[in-house]
Parts: structure tokens; sequence; C-alpha cells
């Protein structure tokens, strides 16, 4: 057992070429996911991640607290209560498990790491 480090060459995109990334294609968007640390129990995860643009309505509770610190571009939460929150390149948030609203980005990189109470991530 030991700490898991992610270098500042990784952070400026090495990281997906160190580690083989999970990529998804969704309506034309791709995706690139590097799961870095998965705790034994799968209640804790951690990684990078980038994505082109996309447009989501979250109209279901996330299901997870996740903390981002985004790398590259940025997104705009809009909470189901209309609060717009605009994170940018540099800037973290924190989304909670209830979040329900819409996500909508260009694109961009971030830094995550995701706690689930209720079990294992999927």
């Amino acid at each position: 057992v030991h700490p898991v480090k992610i270098s500042q060459a990784q952070i400026a995109g090495k990281i997906f070429e160190d580690y083989e990334p999970v990529v998804h294609e969704n309506n034309g968007n791709t995706t690139h996911d590097v799961e870095v640390f998965l705790s034994p129990r799968k209640e804790f995860d951690a990684g990078m991640y980038k994505s082109g643009k996309v447009r989501a309505e979250i109209k279901e509770p996330y299901g997870v607290h996740e903390y981002m610190h985004f790398i590259e571009g940025g997104v705009t939460l809009i909470s189901s209560d209309g609060t717009f929150t605009e994170i940018n390149a540099g800037d973290s948030v924190i989304v909670p498990a209830d979040f329900t609203g819409v996500w909508d980005t260009e694109g961009y990189t971030k830094i995550y790491v995701i706690y689930s109470p209720d079990g294992p991530i999927e």
C-alpha cells in the first residue's frame, strides 16, 4: 500500500499516455477516464477525466459526492432551483450526491475524487 501521485507532467496530459484510459463515445462526444485509485470497498475513487461538448439534464440525484478540480475548460452547473455555478480552469467544485439540474460544457479536463456513501461506485 502506498500513496498515489499524479505528477505535473501527468496533469498536463501525459496521464492519458501513461495509463490506458477508458474511452467512451456518446452522441459525438468522446471521453477519456483514467482511474488512479479505487478503494477496496469501491466507495472512494479518484483520477483524471476529459470530455468534449456535453449538455445533460440530471433528473435523478447525482448519486455520489464528487470533488473536481478543472485543469482545462470548464462547466456551467444549473441547479434545479435555477442557480448558475460557473467553473473554469483553475477552479474546484464539489457536487453533492443530491444535485439535480443541468451540466453544460464545451469541454474540459479535470481531476476528480468521488465518494459514494451508499456503496460501490459502478
